[in-house]
């Protein structure tokens, strides 16, 4: 298959990398001071471009029919007007806050503890996260994904920022060498707790799930999660 890379940082290579070894052909690179190639012809285009330049980058590609696979966090209040332009263009646009296989399955984990949880309303829930110093949203994508799963299993309405209210989840989030990604979740009453926690020892596999879903997404129509490509 032929993709296109839509940012060309730490991420942009590693997924180059995975792609170039499992047959496929990079047809077009695109970055802050780099533009290779061409957009038109490839068969999907992956983004991992900064937040500020991912929704340019993305509509380009849908504008052409060319199907995107998304994991840039930071840009989601364009979401509605991004996955619109996929459906003018009768195209598909795949986003996931994280592309790695077992953050995916964690995913559903959380909200299968949270659906547990919820009838026991002496716990409290918490979360932290922790990247590299290069990250430059907080919380994570990925903390929100998962604060939104617990939302939709139980009585809280939001997340927040370091404190949380009665009716929200507290989120900590920190900044720490180059730690590609920790999250945890951790519910705590006055007699115990629970914690589960997803730790990340590299990048590969978050570049791995990107070439995955951008070689699924391949001859599709629509907009998709992380969870379709893997059926869960």
């Amino acid at each position: 298959m032929k993709f296109a890379l839509l940012g060309y940082g730490r991420m942009g290579k590693a997924i180059e990398q995975i792609a170039v070894e499992r047959g496929h052909e990079i047809v077009c690179k695109i970055d802050m001071n780099l533009a290779e190639g061409k957009l038109q012809g490839a068969d999907a285009a992956i983004n991992f471009s900064i937040p500020n330049a991912a929704v340019d980058n993305i509509t380009s590609a849908l504008h052409q029919a060319v199907p995107v696979v998304c994991g840039t966090t930071g840009w989601l209040d364009a979401f509605l007007q991004v996955t619109q332009t996929a459906k003018e263009n009768n195209t598909a646009f795949l986003y996931a806050s994280n592309f790695s296989v077992g953050v995916n399955l964690f995913f559903k984990l959380n909200k299968i503890l949270a659906q547990m949880m919820h009838p026991h309303k002496e716990y409290s829930v918490s979360m932290q996260e922790t990247h590299h110093i290069h990250k430059l949203d907080a919380p994570s994508g990925t903390a929100i994904s998962l604060a939104e799963g617990i939302i939709e299993n139980s009585d809280l309405k939001r997340w927040k920022m370091n404190e949380g209210t009665k009716d929200s989840i507290p989120i900590q989030s920190y900044r720490k060498g180059e730690v590609p990604g920790t999250h945890n979740v951790k519910y705590e009453s006055h007699i115990d707790e629970i914690t589960i926690e997803h730790k990340a020892h590299n990048r590969i596999g978050f570049a791995l799930g990107a070439v995955i879903a951008a070689e699924w997404i391949v001859g599709k129509k629509g907009i998709f999660k992380m969870e379709d490509v893997l059926n869960l």
